[in-house]
């Protein structure tokens, strides 16, 4: 029996620059490598969308990572280069949507009304959310159709504090961990960069860039039971 096809929209940063030094900054490789690695693996497809639209800047290529090396050399990779701007997704085409991490998101997808958008239509209509590392900022301040905050109740996971000393610390405008809480979300977590993945229902969370990979697994696997209950 062949395996439905879905549709996942990697929302990517379009900041290059964050905090007081001016930090280079943008989307961290291996987050996007690794999941798209996953979804077209089983036969899916993914596409790229950012706030402004075009090559989105990154961060943190490590050719000792064989997975970001195949995808730098991937069609993938030049259409992430070539991204849409995300005002102009049709987001009803998507099953799924997702947040890459890297320190950009904590400029650019804070606020952007366009993310949170896109966030509350693509959960309000039975679609997977996704989001690694610092991607889950995106999640702050989502209200859904309902009225009710996204985050309220829900079980996350995200980049730490503890996982900003010595990392990030003195760039970042807030420690992610506690704004999640803040908002209500129940903020779990593992050891400094170990993986760790959490499934509440449609909203699929990850702590760090070991999670990438996670994240995706079990967004398919939410997508899948999306389908058959349909």
């Amino acid at each position: 029996m062949a395996i439905e096809s879905k549709r996942i929209l990697f929302i990517i940063t379009s900041a290059s620059i964050i905090g007081p030094r001016q930090r280079q900054t943008g989307y961290e490789f291996s987050e996007v490598a690794g999941p798209y690695l996953t979804f077209v693996a089983e036969g899916h497809q993914v596409d790229f969308a950012s706030p402004q639209g075009g090559r989105p800047p990154e961060s943190g290529f490590d050719e000792a990572d064989s997975a970001s090396v195949i995808f730098r050399q991937s069609a993938g990779f030049g259409r992430l280069n070539e991204s849409g701007s995300l005002a102009d997704v049709e987001l009803g085409a998507y099953d799924g949507i997702f947040f890459p991490g890297g320190l950009g998101p904590m400029v650019d997808l804070l606020d952007d009304p366009q993310v949170k958008q896109a966030i509350a239509r693509t959960y309000d209509r039975g679609g997977v959310v996704g989001a690694v590392c610092h991607g889950p900022v995106a999640m702050l301040g989502v209200t859904l159709a309902d009225g009710t905050n996204l985050l309220s109740g829900r079980e996350v996971a995200a980049f730490t504090a503890a996982e900003e000393e010595g990392h990030s610390k003195d760039d970042v405008p807030f420690m992610l961990d506690a704004a999640l809480t803040a908002q209500g979300a129940r903020h779990t977590c593992a050891d400094p960069f170990e993986p760790h993945v959490v499934v509440d229902g449609r909203l699929i969370t990850g702590q760090n860039p070991a999670s990438a990979i996670g994240v995706a697994r079990a967004m398919l696997l939410a997508m899948s039971t999306r389908c058959r209950q349909r």
